[in-house]
């Protein structure tokens, strides 16, 4: 209790002198304050420090999500998720059929993996307008409105991209931004347009942590690999512009990263996954789900790390 009062006596005194302080020291001490402000409620930047810390404090929903994991809320629930054929997504499905859920999925093929835990809508691409249009008449045709989409489905373009060694690859650029950016938003719009998300439902869109701007200084001080922050970043900017729109009818849109998963879009960064503490698929499906349980409209249009449930910075 000393302590804080101290402290409490302290920041008075320092905000009481500013005046007096020249305009150089006092810009450091309003960013000192703001970092100090963010880190209460925001995940941290460098994934190494956020997984050593999860480990020092011994954070269970960062090290152990199955044994904080509640899923209730899926049970009797209709999700749709787009890409929900493999990877992250398979994952995503399997274990919202686990809890209950009547789940469907969008891809433009099926495999064996979704018999019996789900319905498959094929022929969906998520850079195609019509086919999507036709999914959401068709599923509110045979279901009915939906109570979650899950915007899964993405992209991300192997190669590094730098200007320095002449490696920019535009064409894979425009493609990660309307796979991972302009396709939540296409499937989301045909689905509110057609009657498959009414008032009360939830729209989650699966991004990365890629898209902050500001982590960008910390995770990428040597700049490159444009398209795929570029995608994120954009991403982003329209989940929080959606979720500002859907929020007159009720919907909750919440831009999640999944945390760091060990599957084939991340496959280049195998050499760090370990000492970053990338998780297996099933465990980043239940971070998905577990974070996307825990809000509503009071917290549309945030971005929330699922590693640790706080959020990360535009």
């Amino acid at each position: 209790m000393f302590c804080k009062v101290c402290l409490m006596l302290l920041s008075r005194k320092v905000w009481s002198l500013l005046p007096s302080i020249p305009v150089a020291t006092r810009k450091g001490i309003h960013s000192s304050r703001n970092i100090l402000k963010m880190s209460s409620s925001y995940s941290i930047a460098d994934q190494q420090a956020r997984f050593a810390n999860a480990k020092e404090i011994n954070d269970k929903r960062y090290l152990e999500i199955e044994s904080v994991f509640d899923g209730s809320y899926l049970k009797d629930k209709k999700v749709v998720v787009t890409g929900g054929n493999r990877g992250l997504g398979l994952e995503i499905v399997k274990r919202a059929y686990e809890c209950g859920a009547q789940v469907f999925v969008t891809c433009r093929s099926a495999g064996d993996d979704l018999d019996g835990i789900a319905t498959a809508y094929e022929g969906v691409d998520v850079t195609n307008t019509e086919s999507i249009c036709d999914f959401a008449k068709k599923i509110v045709q045979d279901h009915g409105p939906m109570d979650i989409l899950i915007n899964n489905a993405g992209y991300f373009y192997g190669p590094e991209e730098k200007v320095l060694d002449d490696s920019l690859n535009f064409e894979e650029e425009i493609k990660q931004i309307d796979i991972c950016a302009l396709g939540p938003l296409r499937v989301t719009s045909e689905m509110v347009k057609n009657g498959a998300l009414d008032n009360g439902s939830k729209v989650v869109i699966i991004t990365s942590q890629a898209g902050s701007v500001q982590w960008r200084f910390t995770q990428n001080p040597a700049g490159g690999d444009y398209g795929h922050h570029m995608s994120r970043a954009a991403c982003n900017i329209m989940g929080a512009l959606l979720a500002q729109e859907l929020k007159q009818k009720d919907i909750t849109v919440l831009l999640l990263h999944p945390g760091f998963n060990k599957t084939t879009m991340t496959k280049k960064y195998e050499h760090i996954w370990e000492i970053e503490g990338a998780v297996e698929p099933w465990q980043g499906a239940m971070r998905v789900l577990h974070e996307t349980g825990l809000h509503d409209l009071d917290d549309s249009g945030k971005f929330f790390n699922c590693e640790d449930g706080l959020q990360i910075p535009w």
